[in-house]
């Protein structure tokens, strides 16, 4: 089963800083059939103007994945943390027992990200950060783990939640194909280009939530940019 969520029919809301989408019910926006998909419970795709973001603000008890499309984003946190992410790079905080953080678009242009939420499988540990950058060559052509649960994802940043947040890059014409497994709920969303997900069409930033497929083939109809989460039911 794969349902396309088109972009346009995504919640939102534009806050004049802050142009944000949402994927899933996420403040104001309140859709009692998109509660969350499996373990994965937000996906919100913001647009962030020059020289502001988000201030400081706490979590606690959630896989927190930040996907830069464009730009750049400044972390900073209650740990001492800090660091900048960059398009194509991936940072992931564990919100843990709890943590207060910043993201800032502090750069001359807008920022564009995917902000993911999933829930961990254990609640109360430490809080932790970190970011990595993930070359789009390196993900040329089939999906490469970028944050991963599972210790055989050597390379990903550390989840701790039993999911895989993956990445690839596709040209035109080009196809990939991931093993998703019969029990287990994926979503899809390109980042760029329009691309074909076992014969349904997807726009870019359209939302594909998948289950029951226990393969995803996936062909580019232009040069394509794809994010897709894989977690348990």
């Amino acid at each position: 089963m794969i349902e396309r969520r088109p972009f346009d029919s995504l919640g939102g809301a534009d806050h004049g800083w802050l142009n944000a989408k949402h994927h899933f019910s996420f403040a104001s926006y309140n859709n009692s059939q998109r509660m969350g998909w499996g373990a994965l419970r937000v996906w919100n795709d913001d647009t962030i103007a020059a020289q502001t973001g988000f201030p400081p603000h706490s979590h606690a008890d959630m896989e927190i994945i930040t996907y830069v499309r464009e730009g750049a984003i400044t972390h900073r946190d209650s740990l001492g943390n800090e660091g900048r992410t960059e398009a194509g790079d991936v940072q992931v905080m564990s919100a843990g027992s709890g943590i207060t953080h910043s993201e800032y678009n502090l750069e001359s242009d807008t920022t564009r990200i995917f902000q993911i939420w999933i829930i961990p499988d254990t609640h109360g540990q430490p809080p932790a950060w970190g970011a990595k950058p993930f070359p789009a060559g390196n993900r040329s052509g089939n999906f490469v783990p970028l944050a991963s649960g599972f210790k055989e994802d050597t390379d990903a940043l550390p989840l701790r939640t039993r999911a895989r947040v993956l990445g690839a890059t596709l040209k035109a014409g080009e196809t990939t194909e991931y093993t998703l497994g019969g029990n287990r709920y994926g979503y899809l969303v390109p980042a760029k280009g329009s691309v074909e997900l076992n014969g349904i069409k997807l726009e870019a930033r359209d939302g594909a939530a998948i289950r029951d497929e226990s393969v995803l083939r996936v062909t580019a109809l232009e040069d394509a940019e794809l994010v897709l989460v894989d977690t348990e039911r």
